[in-house]
């Protein structure tokens, strides 16, 4: 007889430590999709589910992917065998511990992935998934900027903070196509980098004048800022307006005391969750229930046949990467996990695997 079909996954071994292992293959349920991994990309989310002890023994590791459909379930029909597909799925997910995208074969909502553009290759696709949900949700559903679609009539600032990030990136590209005037700040070495992406001006973070700087740059009436590190919320408030009403939004919990005491003109959105836009309960962190708000999903499956069509165009490009750093397939993937964990990749260079 033969036994339960397996899989190759990053999965968590003990509590704060992940490696690979053979797994069962995941069940697919109704509305979902099983994907042949062909490559994977590493976010920070990844590497500190795993070392803040946020997921459980079993649980698959991993967010961003691209690969090829290998079977649908019931109800699916934006999707059939041998589409080439990326997107992003929910790892080290205490709710459901078959979910994760570091594996051979990979379960994936089906409602809130997208087709690869016939322009980009899987590794290339495989970068964009949880950046482009992250701008989408920031930017777009909290912080309310016009969409790519329906360009502002008159340009006015917007100041991304972590501009050399993967989702600063992403968001740069996006914000200018909104008919913005995108300001970033960054490491002085990424200047070019992010003004190729569109970015109109860019501040180096460590000078002690950044904000002041962007203040004088914008004659006093930057309203709007998007902290994508979460460490921004000093520069931010002094950069914006203190004589008009302004919004900061931010990926991360912020300093919200530091906000307000430097800039009461500013008022600090909450913090957003992308895990909401998979559109299933979750534990926020391993420990918090969240039941997700629904129009969250509704507005990321709207942003997605958006960007798909900016990426057929190639009005988006895809972010810079460094493929296999530490060796090829999920081997590579975990060592790449404890490098970034450690502090050893670089500013805009965001860490893409064959699987």
């Amino acid at each position: 007889m033969n036994g339960p079909k397996t899989t190759k996954a990053v999965v968590v071994v003990e509590l704060t430590k992940a490696a690979v292992r053979d797994v069962l293959q995941p069940k697919v349920r109704n509305g979902w999709l099983l994907v042949r991994v062909k490559a994977v990309a590493i976010n920070p989310t990844d590497w500190k589910h795993v070392a803040w002890a946020a997921a459980d023994v079993g649980c698959r590791v991993g967010c961003d992917y691209a690969g090829v459909v290998e079977e649908v379930g019931a109800n699916v029909t934006n999707f059939k065998p041998g589409d080439r597909i990326t997107g992003w799925i929910h790892g080290s997910n205490r709710a459901n511990h078959e979910s994760g995208a570091f594996a051979e074969l990979a379960i994936a909502k089906a409602c809130v992935q997208m087709k690869i553009p016939d322009n980009m290759s899987f590794e290339e696709a495989a970068s964009l998934g949880v950046a482009l949900m992250t701008v989408g949700q920031g930017m777009y559903k909290k912080l309310e900027l016009p969409l790519p679609t329906a360009p502002a009539k008159s340009p006015f600032p917007v100041l991304i903070c972590g501009g050399s990030t993967s989702t600063g990136m992403a968001g740069i590209q996006l914000a200018k196509l909104s008919g913005l005037t995108v300001i970033t700040t960054c490491s002085a070495r990424n200047f070019d980098l992010v003004k190729s992406l569109g970015a109109d001006a860019a501040f180096d973070y460590n000078s002690p004048t950044c904000g002041k700087d962007i203040k004088r740059f914008t004659n006093n009436k930057l309203l709007y800022s998007w902290d994508c590190t979460g460490d921004g919320a000093g520069i931010c408030a002094v950069a914006m307006s203190d004589a008009e009403p302004g919004t900061y939004g931010t990926i991360m919990p912020a300093d919200y005391e530091l906000l307000a005491r430097t800039n009461p003109k500013v008022t600090g959105q909450e913090f957003m969750r992308g895990y909401d836009t998979q559109g299933e309960f979750y534990y926020w962190l391993g420990d918090v229930p969240v039941q997700p708000d629904p129009t969250e999903m509704e507005f990321y499956r709207l942003f997605l046949e958006l960007t798909q069509r900016l990426l057929e165009s190639g009005a988006i490009k895809p972010l810079r990467t460094s493929l296999n750093k530490t060796g090829g397939g999920l081997e590579g993937v975990a060592k790449g996990l404890a490098e970034l964990q450690a502090g050893l990749v670089l500013s805009a260079e965001k860490l893409v695997y064959t699987i």
